[in-house]
C-alpha cells in the first residue's frame, strides 16, 4: 500500500468538466493497493492507515495519470526517410502516394517482415515509450492490406499484450488504402475486408476497433460507411482517419456512426464539428503528422469551443509521423493546434482514455481506477510542456508497479 511523497502537485485529470480543468492538488499524493488507486488528495490529509506504508519520493516533481497514446501505427517494416527529403523539396503527401510511395511502400516491407521480428521491434518501441511516461498505447494494423498480413499484425499486438506491462489497444485498419495488386479491383478488396477480414478479426477478438482512412487516396465516405457498419455489426467500435488532407465528410460520418474518435481533422467542416459534439465523438489531434507533412494543422479551438473533447496523440508511423515522443507531441499540440498545456495534458490522459473506450478504468487519478501514473521533473504542466527537453520523466508506474525510475536531475 505505497503512496507518493514530495510532489509539487498531483493532477487527477478527471474527464469531467472543461478541457482545461485538471483539478490540481498542491503538495498532493496518491496512495494505492496492489494495482488500484485507494486515495487521492493533499499529502497532509493522507489517512494514517496509508502512512504506515512505504512512501515513494517524487523529488518535487508533478504526478499525472500515465500518458495514453491513442493513435499509433506501431507495427511496421522499414522506414521512409527518402520521403522526408521529397517533402522538403516540395512534393506533397498526395503526390508521393500517387507515385506508389507512402503507405504502399511500407506495406511491401511489412509483408516481408516476420511476426517474430515485428514483435521484437515493437517491444523496443514500447520500452522507449514507457520511459516517456506512456502506459497505454493504441496500435493499428494497416500495413498488411491482405487477409494474412493484416492478421499477422494483429497477432503481433496480441503477443505484445502478453509481453509488455503497458496496456495495448488493438485496432483493425485493413481499410488504410487499396493494395497495389488490387488497385483496379477496389470493390473486390472492400468485399474482402467486409466478408473475410472483419469476421475473422471479430471471431478471434484480435481488435477492439475498426478504423478507415477516409481520403481521396484511400476510401470514400460511402465505402467507409459500408466497412464500418459491417464492423459494428461484428462488435468492433468505429474510428476514422478523417479530413486530413481534404474536406471529405469524415467528421460527419464519425458522428453518424457514433465513432469513438475521428482523428486528424485538419479540414473538418463546421457542420462536421457540430455533429461530432452532439454525438460525443472525440477529436484526436496529430500535430507530428502536420509537422512532418508540412500540411495545415487542425485548429483545436474550433472543436473545444463547439463542445468536442480533444485528444492528442503521436500518429507514430514510418512516413508522416516517425516519432513516438508523446510529450513532444503535446508541446506541438500547444504550438500548432492552439491548445493550452492543461488542455493538451487532458488530451493525453482522460480524453485519450475515452478515445480508446477505457475512460472508466484508465486516464485519471481517481479512487478505484488502475494505478497508472507518471512523475515529471517540472513544477507544473505549463513548465513541463514549455521547456522542451529530451525527457524529464522521473518515474512511470503501471498497475501499481514501477516500470521505470530515472535520474532525479
Amino acid at each position: 500500500m505505497p503512496y507518493l511523497t514530495n510532489c509539487a502537485a498531483v493532477y487527477p485529470c478527471s474527464l469531467a468538466g472543461a478541457q482545461s480543468e485538471l483539478y490540481p492538488i498542491a503538495s498532493g499524493t496518491v496512495a494505492w493497493h496492489d494495482d488500484q488507486i485507494g486515495w487521492v488528495g493533499a499529502e497532509k490529509d493522507l489517512p494514517e492507515i496509508w502512512r504506515k506504508e512505504s512512501a515513494i519520493d517524487c523529488g518535487g516533481g508533478i504526478a499525472l495519470p500515465g500518458l495514453i497514446d491513442c493513435h499509433t501505427h506501431l507495427a511496421f517494416g522499414g522506414w521512409r526517410a527518402e520521403e522526408f527529403v521529397e517533402r522538403l523539396q516540395g512534393k506533397s503527401y498526395l503526390e508521393i502516394a500517387a507515385r506508389g510511395g507512402g503507405i504502399l511502400s511500407t506495406v511491401e516491407k511489412t509483408r516481408a517482415a516476420s511476426k517474430e521480428d515485428l514483435v521484437r521491434r515493437c517491444q523496443g518501441f514500447l520500452r522507449e515509450m514507457s520511459l516517456l511516461g506512456v502506459t497505454t498505447v493504441e496500435c493499428k494494423s494497416g500495413y498488411g492490406l491482405s487477409f494474412e498480413a493484416e492478421l499477422k499484425l494483429l497477432e503481433v499486438y496480441a503477443a505484445l499484450a502478453a509481453l509488455t506491462p503497458l496496456t495495448i489497444v488493438p485496432t483493425f485498419l485493413g481499410a488504410h488504402t487499396i493494395p497495389r495488386e488490387l488497385r483496379e479491383e477496389r470493390g473486390r478488396y472492400i468485399q474482402e475486408i467486409i466478408e473475410r477480414m472483419i469476421p475473422e478479426v471479430a471471431r478471434r477478438k484480435l481488435a477492439s476497433f475498426c478504423d478507415v482512412f477516409v481520403e481521396k487516396t484511400a476510401f470514400s465516405v460511402e465505402e467507409a460507411r459500408q466497412i464500418l457498419v459491417a464492423a459494428q455489426q461484428a462488435g468492433l467500435r468505429a474510428k476514422l482517419h478523417a479530413d486530413q488532407l481534404t474536406a471529405g465528410g469524415g467528421a460527419e460520418l464519425s458522428a453518424e456512426l457514433r465513432a469513438a474518435s475521428a482523428d486528424h481533422l485538419e479540414y473538418a467542416s463546421a457542420d462536421g464539428i457540430e455533429v461530432m459534439a452532439k454525438a460525443e465523438v472525440v477529436a484526436v489531434m496529430l500535430p507530428l503528422a502536420s509537422l512532418y507533412t508540412k500540411e495545415k494543422s487542425a485548429d483545436a479551438r474550433r472543436f473545444i469551443n463547439a463542445g468536442v473533447k480533444v485528444a492528442v496523440a503521436t500518429d507514430f508511423n514510418p512516413g508522416s509521423a516517425p516519432s513516438y515522443h508523446l510529450p513532444f507531441a503535446l508541446s506541438l499540440g500547444c504550438l500548432l493546434n492552439g491548445l493550452t498545456p492543461a488542455e493538451a495534458v487532458k488530451g493525453a490522459t482522460s480524453v485519450a482514455a475515452k478515445a480508446v473506450g477505457l475512460e472508466h478504468s484508465l486516464g485519471s487519478l481517481e479512487v478505484g481506477k488502475s494505478c497508472d501514473m507518471a512523475v515529471f521533473n517540472a513544477p507544473s504542466v505549463e513548465q513541463w510542456l514549455y521547456h522542451l527537453q529530451g525527457n524529464c520523466c522521473r518515474m512511470t508506474i503501471k498497475a501499481g508497479r514501477q516500470i521505470f525510475v530515472g535520474p532525479r536531475e
